[in-house]
């Protein structure tokens, strides 16, 4: 599944690539669009949390905890994707090095649970 993953990534990449390139586009802007399409993607999971919560009394409880997981994975899919437009030689093991590197510092000594529960949507 790895693999598939991120075949599937990278064929996203080279097709944003490509759009970009037509445009006349160098690397630094590509890069910094689709850094900014992880804050847009990350803006509306944000705003489907708001919509499950229902803080927003204009608009009352507006989504779901599936919406907020379907935006959650969006954000995932572009972060990968930007990962993939930067390192098109290397993502996969890059992310998986730095994964490595990150959950050191969080599981040294931490119980090996589940996660917890989600709530009802």
């Amino acid at each position: 599944m790895h693999s598939d993953i991120w075949a599937t990534v990278a064929r996203l990449a080279r097709r944003f690539d490509a759009h970009d390139e037509e445009r006349g586009l160098d690397a630094a802007e590509r890069w910094t669009l689709q850094v900014l399409k992880i804050a847009e993607e990350t803006g509306e999971a944000s705003q489907a949390v708001i919509g499950v919560r229902g803080t927003n009394p204009r608009k009352g409880d507006s989504h779901s905890w599936q919406d907020v997981h379907a935006e959650v994975a969006d954000v995932v899919i572009t972060g990968m994707v930007a990962l993939a437009r930067m390192r098109p030689d290397d993502a996969a093991r890059y992310l998986e090095d730095h994964l490595a590197a990150k959950s050191a510092r969080f599981l040294l000594g931490a119980p090996a649970g589940g996660a917890p529960e989600a709530p009802e949507s």
